[in-house]
């Protein structure tokens, strides 16, 4: 995952292939999304086998999808460098300063406002379907969304989407169109915790989501590798983390 595949013209495959094989990726998490978060919802909080099967068939098909076109389709194999130290500065830098701007708004702003009013509610009962506890449980979550999670997204969204992309198109167009993928099923979730807050929350907090997207494209894009735009990644997860835990506390109490 250490390669810059800006600029580079691949021997395999087609562009139409490329194409084709980008425009699934980039609508399959959405499609997966629906499907888990919204067509197989049960009303109540009960475990959901069916949801919970969907969810990891999704997360299979996601991200082996890169790894199947790069050894079947591009006859290549995975390649791993390791991280340079002036490299991952940026992405610090970043995900310090989005953290800190995200908890400063809740703890100064949002967590006054009727805007999260019914998420708590709707956190718990996603980890009761999964049959998850909390604190434990939740804290097990937040484990594999902010550090394992992260990683397999800037593999999938910046070093393959993105990547591809910028064999087909020049940085711009690239950019926009993977950071707007990134988003899309995002929108899912974020529609979903935030019930009757399309507008004055889902929206705007997807359209960060986005920003957020085009700036890990440019760390890839400046760096090299997807290091950089993980660890920004991390720190902007672990942030929400701990903005779900203040939230849920009142209701585990």
């Amino acid at each position: 995952m250490g390669e810059n595949l800006a600029g580079v013209s691949p021997p395999f495959p087609s562009r139409r292939t490329t194409a084709l094989v980008l425009a699934f990726a980039m609508f399959f998490p959405l499609a997966s999304a629906w499907l888990h978060y919204l067509a197989l919802a049960r009303a109540g909080s009960q475990v959901n086998p069916v949801q919970q099967a969907a969810y990891l068939a999704g997360k299979v098909i996601q991200f082996g999808l890169p790894v199947v076109f790069l050894v079947a389709v591009e006859r290549r194999r995975p390649r791993l460098t390791r991280p340079r130290f002036d490299g991952l500065l940026p992405g610090l830098g970043f995900g310090l300063a989005v953290s800190a701007v995200m908890l400063g708004l809740y703890f100064v702003w949002l967590r006054h406002t009727p805007l999260l009013h019914q998420t708590p509610s709707k956190v718990l009962g996603k980890l009761e379907e999964f049959g998850l506890s909390f604190p434990a449980g939740y804290f097990a979550l937040g484990f594999y969304v902010s550090v394992i999670h992260s990683l397999l997204e800037e593999y999938y969204w910046r070093w393959f989407v993105f990547g591809r992309l910028r064999q087909l198109t020049s940085f711009g167009p690239a950019v926009v169109l993977s950071s707007l993928a990134f988003m899309a099923h995002h929108v899912v979730v974020l529609y979903v915790y935030l019930p009757g807050q399309f507008w004055s929350a889902v929206v705007p907090f997807s359209l960060a989501i986005a920003v957020g997207g085009a700036a890990w494209a440019w760390l890839y894009e400046k760096t090299g590798t997807i290091y950089s735009a993980w660890l920004s990644h991390l720190l902007i997860d672990g942030a929400v983390i701990l903005l779900g835990y203040n939230l849920l506390r009142p209701l585990a109490a």
